[in-house]
């Protein structure tokens, strides 16, 4: 049960929040800059590449890595394909996990590795098998860990990765929001340098303002009825998430929100991008989880008996209402089933910097969900 009294808390908020997550959500535009001055100091913002290369790689364990790849994959679009290598083992261990270069790897494609960790035995191997190939290497990970003096002795670049001295305090989680922006950002400004996409420091500059004013307007601070990231956690509670996006940089943005809910509060989700939505989730939303197929019961005991979960689309959208769009479909189909609809949509802005909004936005309601719900 959501204890929605905590959300206008701040002090409350602080006294729960053991892993320091509404920290990282409000300095997340702290990261993106201490991340893109690690960057130049590492020298990516004076390299000269060759050319584009053929393929680009990305290793790393869980969630951060598959986000990384995601966001990259998509802002790339179809410049140079970004495969993520998936790590086997036995267990989701840093020593258990081992990654493979495909057969085809070598001297004209990038590996780039990315990890809050750095002690994988696995990326170590990794990072060595890709200097027997000829593959260059690009390493974001924490400082003086196993993993950057192996990128040292494999003539690699080894960019360190921007930390606060409360990651420290606690196990990071893969979907903390401080963790995304620390490993993705120099990896932005590195794929700037090699024309896969556009994410020079000026536009990396107002990404980090972006957060900033998201920080600013989603604080705990701030009440829930003016706070957009409150509103939803309030809305999401007792509630299966059905997250359909609109716009190519909504689909990642969507995909990691429901990482989020699963990993912080434990709370499931489905996503998908509409208008594919639309058919995909039409049966779900007839079913029993639609508001409609099991109306309160009255004579239902409200202190020893839950409330029936039923469904709440979440709809997030990268660019303004007109042109072709399916969000009037997507309304008329959940409304027509008594579903209820969120809806979030970033000001205007690039690419990169509405992607930023809607990760921000919802990284704090993910996190606020957690935190009222004592998970």
């Amino acid at each position: 049960m959501l204890d929605e009294s905590l959300l206008d808390s701040p002090e409350g908020l602080a006294e729960a929040d053991h892993r320091a997550l509404l920290r990282g959500a409000a300095e997340a535009g702290a990261r993106v800059r201490t991340a893109l001055r690690h960057a130049a100091e590492a020298g990516v913002h004076d390299l000269k590449p060759d050319g584009r290369p053929r393929a680009v790689l990305i290793a790393g364990p869980g969630a951060a890595a598959t986000q990384t790849a995601d966001l990259l994959g998509t802002l790339a679009g179809s410049g140079s394909p970004v495969t993520r290598l998936a790590p086997t083992g036995v267990a989701p261990a840093a020593g258990a996990l081992r990654w493979e270069l495909p057969g085809w790897a070598g001297s004209v494609d990038l590996l780039l590795i990315a990890t809050p960790d750095g002690t994988e035995p696995g990326l170590s191997l990794l990072t060595e098998q890709a200097y027997r190939r000829g593959c260059t290497v690009v390493v974001v990970a924490p400082a003086r860990t196993p993993l950057a003096e192996t990128v040292g002795g494999s003539h690699g670049l080894f960019v360190p990765m921007a930390t606060a001295p409360y990651d420290q305090d606690q196990p990071l989680a893969a979907t903390a929001p401080g963790v995304l922006w620390a490993l993705l950002t120099p990896l932005l400004a590195l794929l700037d340098r090699t024309g896969l996409l556009a994410a020079p420091p000026d536009v990396l500059d107002k990404v980090a303002d972006r957060l900033d004013r998201v920080a600013e307007r989603c604080g705990p601070a701030i009440a829930t009825y003016s706070n957009p990231a409150k509103t939803l956690a309030a809305e999401l509670a007792d509630a299966l998430p059905i997250v359909w996006t609109e716009g190519v940089s909504a689909g990642p943005a969507g995909r990691r929100f429901a990482a989020a809910l699963a990993e912080l509060s434990g709370t499931p989700a489905v996503v998908a991008e509409l208008p594919e939505a639309l058919a995909a989730h039409s049966a779900l939303l007839a079913g029993p989880l639609a508001a409609s197929a099991d109306p309160d019961d009255f004579f239902r005991d409200r202190v020893e008996e839950p409330p029936a979960l039923h469904a709440r689309v979440v709809l997030l959208r990268d660019r303004p209402i007109g042109g072709l769009t399916a969000a009037p479909a997507a309304r008329d189909l959940a409304l027509s089933h008594d579903t209820p609809i969120s809806e979030l949509e970033p000001e205007e802005g690039s690419e990169l910097e509405t992607l930023a909004e809607l990760i921000a936005v919802t990284d704090f309601a993910a996190v606020y969900l957690a935190l009222a719900s004592g998970t």
